[in-house]
């Protein structure tokens, strides 16, 4: 009888029960057998998992239940995240208490922020607009705005729209022909990790704890794992989810990223949860929020060489106008494995910048592009290479979006001075260039964000379109006037009618 087989999945926390509940729930139905190798927890409570909206995707194929999900976990909903530069005179060496609540001023529903000083922008995890004829809206209201339309590209986009409000934007059948509303979650770390490792069990993963993993190998192929006691493990596969085991070298993108030292701690949670994260730009870094049931969870990244780990929490504190508490400080080194799979050895994943929070999605990615080139025997020459192909540029792509924010930032600061004077890359420079001359976006092969993230984030920072595709000049003004009214006053019917997060808390 030819012996099933066997994948070894070696990490930590969620990233490894992602891992391991996926291989077992999407191969074990074939016969495939999926080992987990549990190594200690990095996790903190004041540590969050910011989520993008596809990740809901893989959780139904998890079967998790979305309210089972958020009562397990304490989580809340997200439709995006707010960029906003902060008034302050918080520099190394300076400071203000955290008692300096009469600078703070309210922003929406909860959040609470300095004096502003530079225009906010939204990335709304949605679309804007739905097509008129054959063309795409965004391109005539640029076209639009040309000739003197003041009204924002947010009014327009079901989801930034109830953001601004307040409320959440659930998607069904009348809105879906608009257009794409999406949400995303704050997960608080620890519960997550826990329910996925109960899933990934559910699913017919076997579990092993070890304290470390020693790694035997016989040229680039893993032999076998030692687990100590006497276990030793031999797999087909081995899945690096976080453990560090991975053959390859690193591919640093250090030249595209000024943070090399972020701060996680929690305060209070707000009373009434707000629907969006909210990055707050500072002279020497930037505070994220991450609104949730058990806390408000922050994430300051900064520079080792313009302020020290003391002054970072100072200069926090100040940001969010609240008491921390739980604060851990860890070196960030951006990157990825040049090559993921080596060997027989899968490396998923990378290390992201903190700025979006994506490193869930570059998880996702790396993880689902598994799946889809999982070998059928243990000769997967052709399966590895296309994974080689596919994967880096797929990641790569996540970085260049992230890059894109502290390249074309224009907040004030020696921080964002530095920011501005990292690495672009070819790709991301194509793309800044096309979105300027006729506001398009490159059809890049291994996209994995939809056109209105790059939109937002682009026209967030400034970079204004001069033209647009001149095919949409053949429809007349006054039917994309008309067009632009009817699709305002659906958008305000939509808006009024959704609930605001606490009153969906309390009914999930």
């Amino acid at each position: 009888m030819t012996a099933p087989f066997t994948v070894i999945v070696a990490g930590r926390d969620a990233p490894l029960w992602l891992a391991a509940a996926a291989l077992a729930r999407g191969l074990g139905p074939s016969g495939v057998r999926v080992e987990a190798v549990e190594l200690p927890g990095a996790l903190t409570p004041a540590d969050v998992y910011p989520t993008f909206p596809a990740l809901e995707a893989l959780h139904n194929q998890l079967r998790l239940d979305e309210t089972g999900l958020l009562h397990a976990t304490g989580g809340s909903l997200t439709l995006g995240r707010n960029f906003v530069e902060l008034e302050t005179d918080i520099l190394p060496g300076e400071g203000r208490g955290p008692d300096s609540a009469s600078q703070t001023a309210s922003l929406g529903p909860g959040l609470r922020r300095g004096k502003v000083v530079a225009q906010p922008f939204l990335h709304a995890y949605g679309s804007a607009g739905a097509r008129i004829g054959d063309g795409d809206f965004f391109a005539h209201w640029i076209k639009a705005r040309r000739y003197g339309l003041g009204v924002p590209l947010d009014d327009f986009s079901l989801t930034a729209a109830a953001a601004r409000q307040g409320r959440l934007m659930f998607p069904d059948e009348e809105n879906a022909i608009y257009g794409r509303c999406d949400y995303g979650y704050h997960l608080p770390a620890i519960p997550y990790a826990r329910l996925l490792r109960e899933a990934a069990i559910r699913h017919g993963a076997t579990l092993h704890t070890a304290e470390q993993v020693n790694v035997e190998r016989q040229g680039e192929t893993i032999t076998a794992l030692d687990l100590g006691e006497g276990r030793r493990l031999t797999a087909d596969l081995v899945v690096d989810a976080g453990a560090g085991i991975g053959g390859g070298t690193f591919h640093s993108w250090r030249d595209h990223f000024p943070v090399e030292r972020v701060l996680t701690a929690a305060a209070p949670a707000f009373a009434n949860i707000p629907v969006y994260a909210e990055n707050r730009a500072g002279p020497i870094g930037w505070t994220a929020l991450h609104p949730s049931r058990p806390a408000t969870y922050v994430t300051h990244a900064w520079s080792s060489a313009l302020a020290s780990d003391e002054q970072a929490l100072q200069a926090a504190t100040a940001a969010v106008g609240l008491s921390l508490s739980g604060a851990v400080i860890r070196t960030v080194e951006p990157g990825r494995p040049a090559q993921p799979w080596t060997g027989n050895s899968v490396t998923l994943g990378a290390s992201f910048d903190p700025v979006h929070g994506i490193d869930l999605l570059g998880f996702q990615v790396s993880l689902v592009q598994l799946l889809a080139d999982f070998p059928a025997g243990t000769g997967f020459e052709a399966e590895r290479a296309e994974y080689n192909r596919v994967t880096p540029e797929a990641l790569d792509r996540l970085r260049d979006f992230q890059s894109a924010h502290y390249a074309l930032a224009r907040y004030t600061g020696p921080f964002w001075r530095a920011a501005r004077e990292t690495k672009v890359s070819p790709d991301l420079a194509h793309a800044i260039a096309l979105f300027r001359a006729r506001a398009e976006l490159p059809p890049f092969e291994e996209e994995n964000l939809p056109p209105d993230s790059w939109r937002a984030l682009f026209l967030g920072h400034g970079v204004e379109p001069e033209s647009w595709p001149p095919a949409i000049d053949r429809v007349p003004p006054e039917e994309v006037k008309a067009q632009f009214r009817r699709m305002l006053g659906f958008v305000r019917e939509q808006v009024l009618r959704q609930p605001t997060q606490a009153e969906w808390l309390a009914r999930a």
